[in-house]
């Protein structure tokens, strides 16, 4: 008869037999992969895209076509993203192009087309969705899916017991490309930390599943940056505490980072260094906002450009209103963000007796903000954004 006052558990109780599996995807070098389809000449080549959509390909005479190069480019755009061929150049997402363009100053430079890359973004979900359906979306190119109850997920392969997932993950790779021509890299582990980690051992095109037990050989020689929720202050600080890698983070206790953090972020950092996370896997959540922004070639004047201003800020407020129409909301709070010449950032905004998503109103709305701001300054930025969502 059993002991009721033990209440240690069986080591396989039957309600934990099935292992937990989580995938985190992240398409590879998504845009500049979206692009190269486009253009299947540019592959092998060093691409980079950024810098407004100016820089349109010409098609010539014969059928070829004639890139812009970083070499011509003037202004203050960035790189939205780069070919893992302009990458080995030392140019990334977030460089300045000008900089960029001492480093790679032949990398061909294509605009950008969120228009496309949001139908692909669609396509790869969907081809997910067929063959594992719980999924959390976290972007346009990346996801988790929760593949616990796929079929065959469970199975072990010969002596490997994570074979089953494996084949499932490389099933959804495949789908992946064949409905997309696109790559993707996945991570699989028992949760949402160490899947998005896993994601960037093997990138690009790889396939990498981790257990637990691998945490100490896979993942604690990898800097603490690596870790999704470490930012630059919560690194320099580590690094001042003698924490460089995950494995120091491991090592330090847990008392230490909860003096030097506080209880909340010091035990999460205690309890990510080991592997342990245990979010699930979100299918839906609300948007909290929609907001379309512009970063400008050259600074603009409020009165010399206003003519050139005026049709960007309505052209912003017609994308938000798209935006607000396409995902069924409409909105009670319209906001203004500016960025001047000096980088200083500022917003404005107004509450509207009715939600809407109609640009007339968003436009009107978003010019009373633009009259609460003192515009002496030159802009370098200006963006419109819709908050308090409702469904419609």
């Amino acid at each position: 008869m059993d002991d009721p006052s033990d209440t240690s558990l069986p080591e396989n109780p039957p309600h934990r037999s099935r292992r937990r599996w989580i995938a985190h995807l992240d398409m590879d070098a998504f845009y500049a992969s979206v692009e190269l389809l486009r253009y299947p000449e540019l592959k092998k080549l060093p691409v980079v895209i950024g810098g407004g959509r100016r820089h349109q390909p010409e098609l010539l005479p014969d059928g070829s076509r004639r890139f812009a190069t970083l070499r011509h480019y003037s202004g203050r755009g960035v790189i939205t993203t780069a070919t893992y061929a302009a990458r080995d150049l030392g140019v990334h997402s977030g460089m300045g192009l000008m900089k960029a363009a001492v480093r790679a100053p032949d990398a061909v430079l294509l605009p950008v087309d969120f228009d496309e890359y949001r139908k692909y973004s669609r396509m790869f979900k969907a081809a997910v969705a067929e063959i594992a359906p719980v999924i959390e979306d976290r972007g346009i190119d990346e996801i988790y899916i929760d593949l616990t109850e796929v079929p065959g997920a469970q199975d072990s392969v010969g002596h490997d017991p994570c074979g089953g997932v494996r084949a499932v993950a490389q099933e959804i790779r495949n789908n992946v490309f064949q409905r997309t021509g696109l790559t993707c890299s996945v991570g699989v582990t028992p949760n949402k930390l160490l899947s998005k980690m896993a994601s960037e051992l093997d990138k690009p095109d790889g396939l990498t599943v981790l257990t637990l037990g691998d945490v100490p050989s896979r993942v604690w020689p990898l800097k603490v940056r690596v870790i999704n929720g470490i930012g630059p202050k919560a690194a320099a600080k580590l690094d001042r505490m003698g924490i460089h890698t995950i494995a120091d983070l491991a090592a330090c206790p847990r008392a230490d980072l909860i003096e030097a953090f506080g209880k909340s972020y010091g035990t999460w950092l205690h309890e990510s260094a080991h592997g342990r996370d245990d979010r699930p896997v979100v299918t839906h959540s609300e948007p909290v906002s929609v907001s379309r922004e512009t970063t400008f070639e050259r600074d603009m004047h409020a009165l010399r450009d206003k003519a050139e201003l005026g049709r960007i800020f309505t052209h912003l407020c017609e994308r938000v209103a798209t935006d607000l129409q396409r995902k069924g909301y409409q909105s009670r709070t319209i906001g203004i963000k500016l960025r001047f010449e000096d980088f200083k950032t500022v917003t404005r905004d107004l509450t509207l007796e009715a939600a809407t998503a109609d640009p007339r109103d968003i436009r009107r709305a978003a010019g009373e903000c633009l009259k609460r701001v003192d515009l002496k300054r030159r802009l370098r930025l200006l963006g419109v954004r819709a908050g308090s969502l409702r469904r419609a």
